[in-house]
C-alpha cells in the first residue's frame, strides 16, 4: 500500500492538502537547491505500533523508491531531482529525524536512500499518537532543509488518531495555508478489535 501511494504521488501531481505556520531561523538561511519535490516521510512509531508494523512503514517506502516507475516519475519533473528526509514520531514533542534530506536524481541516489530508509532502528516507542506533532515536526524539517522544493509534501503513515498535542485540524489547515501537501499513509488493522 505504501508502496502504491508513493508511485501514484510521484507519478500524479496531488493538490495540497495540509500545512502549518513555521517559526522561522534565526539565521540567514543558506542558499538551496531547487528541486520539484522535498517530501518528509513521517513514520509512526508509537505504542499502538508493533515492530512488524514499524518495518512495515520502512519496507514499503524502500520498495516504493527501488520501483522503476519512480524514477521514471522523478526524471520526467522539471528538475529532474527530489529531496527526501524521514522521521520518527509519537507524542506532540517526541520525534527524530532519521534520515538526512537526500538529493535523488538517478539510480545510485534512489538505491542509496532505500538503503537508508531501511537502515535506522526504531528510536521511539511509546507517548501517544500525535499526528499534529508530526505535521509540526514536519513543517520544520520542511524549513530547514537545504533544497527547496516546488512542491512540498508531508507522508505520515500510522495506525492511530490524534490522542495527544494539539487538534490535528489545526496544524493540517496551518500546513495548507503554507502549500504544504499532507498524505496520510494509513496501516490498517486486520486483527479482531
Amino acid at each position: 500500500m505504501l508502496r502504491a501511494t508513493l508511485c501514484a504521488l510521484l507519478v500524479v501531481a496531488a493538490t495540497p492538502l495540509g500545512a502549518q505556520e513555521q517559526k522561522q531561523p534565526q539565521a540567514p538561511r543558506p542558499i538551496q537547491t531547487e528541486v520539484a519535490l522535498a517530501l518528509v516521510l513521517a513514520v509512526d512509531a508509537s505504542g499502538s505500533v508493533s515492530n512488524d508494523r514499524f518495518e512495515l512503514q520502512k519496507q514499503g517506502y524502500a520498495a516504493a523508491f527501488r520501483n522503476r516507475q519512480v524514477l521514471n516519475s522523478i526524471r520526467s519533473l522539471a528538475t529532474q531531482s527530489i529531496a527526501v528526509t524521514m522521521m520518527q514520531w509519537t507524542g506532540p514533542e517526541l520525534h527524530v529525524q532519521t534520515v538526512e534530506w537526500t538529493l535523488v536524481k538517478d539510480q545510485a541516489s534512489v538505491n542509496a536512500l532505500a538503503d537508508a530508509i531501511e537502515a535506522p532502528t526504531r528510536q521511539l516507542f511509546g507517548g501517544g499518537t500525535s499526528i499534529s506533532g508530526a505535521i509540526d515536526y514536519s513543517r520544520i524539517l520542511l524549513t530547514a532543509s537545504p533544497f527547496l522544493g516546488i512542491r512540498r509534501v508531508i507522508d505520515i503513515s500510522g495506525d492511530g488518531a490524534n490522542n495527544r498535542g494539539r487538534a490535528v485540524t489545526l496544524a493540517r489547515d496551518e500546513a495548507v495555508r503554507d502549500g504544504i501537501s499532507i498524505n496520510g499513509l494509513p496501516i490498517l488493522v486486520l486483527e479482531p478489535g
